[in-house]
């Protein structure tokens, strides 16, 4: 968990990075950006507002051949031990930016550089450094009395309110690649940015392994348990699920399959899944892990628990309570109509 309430911003740098493949150039200040007491609180919302928002899958650098030539990596461990040295490092980072805005869809923006301290995470307090990157011009108006009258002038700028890219890189774990916290609201370029410019691997920690089975389990009861079973047995499948992870500190393989799967026969139906699917979902190799209470969370809100039916007719499942769903619905067919029907017991409708 991360804390970024009393996060300083010692040093801030701002540059301008073009489109390389379209010879827009590379603006760097000579000098770093002087903060005022009016300013720095709208650029800490404005920096640190997309990682208060967003689950908190981090990211560590890493390289092919060996973390040293990692160039951000490099850049970054150099200013941990000299933070006085951030201002040129800036420059070093927007080059290296520059250098991988290749691709003709990348825009142009402003790049932003901050050494930080007072930042929170795993309740140890940390240095960090925060590069941001704002891409989209937004029109806005301002106004200017001119003789009797008002003109409205329009104009474009940032809007504070949406940062475009940023991470936040945790002096945290430096040997195994730092702990880092990427956002980025234009998905279009995702690429660019983690791979090509950061240079980052998904860190495997409690968290990603939770949410990576927990996604494992709900593409194998789209895929396997709805065909063999039905609607009702894909939704129970998940609820058990979820119910298993969130009731135990440490998952276990075999104990979770003898927990969640009703059906014996898809125990090994489950085990071929996970040999065909593992890869994808970076679990292949996963029987035992702890399990992240706020990954457990984050997924369960989006998880779909809705049976849907042609009658045009849900029946939403409660993945808190999932034994009501065992107690209390029941599925049948109906000789008459040709048609199932789900039957569900209540004591007394609640007020919605």
């Amino acid at each position: 968990m991360i804390n970024l309430y009393q996060t300083n911003i010692e040093s801030l740098s701002i540059h301008r990075v073009g489109n390389k493949s379209k010879t827009e150039g590379a603006f760097l200040s000579k000098t770093p950006y002087q903060l005022d007491d009016e300013l720095m609180p709208l650029l800490k919302d404005f920096f640190f507002k997309p990682f208060r928002e967003k689950e908190e899958n981090y990211f560590q650098f890493a390289n092919e051949v060996d973390l040293e030539f990692n160039e951000l990596h490099k850049i970054v461990t150099e200013v941990f031990l000299n933070p006085s040295s951030i201002h040129e490092a800036s420059q070093k980072i927007t080059t290296h930016l520059y250098d991988q805005s290749m691709h003709p869809h990348i825009k142009s923006g402003e790049v932003y550089v901050t050494y930080l301290n007072n930042l929170v995470i795993d309740n140890q307090k940390v240095d960090g450094i925060g590069i941001f990157k704002s891409e989209l011009q937004h029109d806005f108006l301002q106004f200017k009395e001119q003789d009797e009258s008002l003109n409205a002038i329009l104009q474009q700028g940032v809007n504070l309110k949406k940062l475009d890219k940023g991470c936040i890189i945790f002096n945290i774990d430096q040997e195994s690649g730092f702990k880092i916290l990427s956002a980025d609201s234009n998905k279009y370029d995702t690429k660019y940015w983690l791979e090509q410019f950061l240079g980052v691997d998904a860190l495997a920690d409690d968290n990603f392994m939770t949410k990576k089975y927990l996604q494992l389990c709900q593409s194998f009861a789209k895929d396997v348990v709805f065909p063999a079973e039905d609607k009702k047995e894909e939704v129970m499948f998940m609820n058990r699920s979820m119910d298993y992870f969130a009731k135990n500190d440490n998952f276990e393989e075999t104990s979770f399959l003898n927990s969640v799967v009703d059906n014996p026969d898809l125990i090994p139906e489950f085990k071929h899944y996970k040999e065909e699917k593992g890869q994808k979902f970076s679990v292949e190799d996963l029987t035992e892990f702890p399990i992240s209470n706020t990954a457990v969370t984050a997924s369960r809100k989006k998880m779909k628990n809705v049976i849907s039916l042609d009658t045009n007719i849900q029946i939403k499942m409660d993945f808190i309570n999932p034994e009501s769903a065992e107690k209390f619905v029941e599925k049948g067919w109906d000789e008459e109509k040709q048609m199932y029907y789900y039957l569900v017991y209540f004591n007394k409708e609640q007020k919605s």
